[in-house]
């Protein structure tokens, strides 16, 4: 596996080349001392499940895996708790407002995304969300359509992301 942080060849505290492999996540300069630690970054899922049992899935409008099917979820911005996320991300790619819904967070997985060239680690926690399917939907942000599928129907070999689609068959296992 290639080192996370092989893209960065200068110290980002004082500019000095050489920056070296401290460890199998981190970076020391060799003039000023600095250490930098490369951690996985903390991303929401939403299983966002109506009262017939149906799963909203969503296409991606964006690389990586454009055009491939999702799961409504993304990247925790700082100071930001993962609930806060939640809310906020589905609000962002569906038009939803979950506030007053019943959550449960269910599992996590760890997951790799590919972002400007860099591979990006994850730590994807996903939260059931029950909601009711006459709520109105309104795909934006990164999501080019989402719609409601039977968990009968749903085919994980058509989520892009190694996470999602991991998630998305550990939950079917249970609910179906």
């Amino acid at each position: 596996m290639t080192h996370p942080l092989t893209p960065f060849t200068h110290c980002p505290r004082c500019g000095a080349g050489g920056f070296a492999e401290h460890d199998f996540k981190a970076k020391r300069c060799p003039q000023c001392g600095f250490t930098y630690y490369m951690n996985s970054a903390a991303a929401v899922v939403a299983l966002l499940r109506d009262e017939r049992g149906h799963l909203l899935v969503a296409r991606r409008k964006e690389e990586p895996a454009r055009g491939t099917l999702d799961l409504i979820g993304g990247f925790v911005d700082p100071g930001e708790a993962l609930e806060q996320a939640l809310l906020r991300e589905v609000r962002e790619e569906t038009g939803l407002d979950i506030a007053p819904f019943p959550r449960a967070y269910l599992f996590s997985l760890p997951n790799t995304y590919l972002f400007s060239g860099l591979t990006v680690h994850t730590t994807d926690a996903f939260f059931l969300v029950d909601i009711p399917s006459h709520a109105p939907l309104r795909a934006s942000d990164d999501v080019s359509a989402c719609w409601w599928v039977r968990p009968g129907d749903v085919q994980p070999a058509q989520f892009g992301l190694a996470s999602i689609r991991a998630g998305v068959e550990r939950y079917l296992r249970h609910a179906l």
